[in-house]
């Protein structure tokens, strides 16, 4: 197997491309790779469905053995897209702790950690608050009534009157 990445490739149907594709990529993309789903209310205050966990994140665990468990993202590998959540360990029979990892698609993101500007540089997306964002949706639906004369508006009055008998 080639391990020079391909930049000119698209997508593939073939599991066996696409995981050439993940094992190849360079850091930038393998970034792309932790995303996670934010909370409701984030999504709505953000406008955005995902975003790349970093550490010191607040998740919430979505599948598996701890799901429903809360923590701070304490680790994140980028080699191997996954990240460890400060406070949830699993046992060995010998009563040993081990570190346990997550898959970013298997956790939410409930609170961001820092207000850094760059982590929200993805085309549309602006920190509004989600008012404005109603405003414009308003502003944008109503429209102005064109302006008429009173003789116009009599003419539409007596038309009305005459429906009405």
């Amino acid at each position: 197997m080639k391990s020079k990445f391909n930049k000119t490739w698209n997508s593939s149907k073939q599991p066996r491309k696409q995981v050439k594709f993940r094992a190849n990529a360079p850091n930038h993309i393998r970034r792309k790779f932790m995303g996670a789903n934010l909370d409701k209310a984030l999504r709505t205050k953000y406008g955005i469905r995902t975003i790349q966990v970093r550490k010191g994140d607040e998740v919430k665990v979505m599948r598996g053995k701890f799901r429903g468990k809360l923590g701070k993202v304490g680790d994140v590998d980028l080699k191997n897209t996954r990240l460890q959540i400060e406070g949830l360990q699993r046992e060995k029979k010998g009563g040993e702790k081990l570190v346990t990892w997550f898959n970013p698609s298997n956790v939410k993101i409930i609170s961001l950690e820092g207000n850094d500007s760059r982590r929200f540089k993805r085309g549309k997306v602006k920190a509004e608050s989600p008012k404005k964002v109603e405003d414009k949706k308003l502003k944008t639906s109503v429209k102005p009534l064109p302006k008429m004369d009173n003789k116009e508006v009599e003419k539409i009055e007596a038309k009305s009157k005459e429906a009405k008998k």
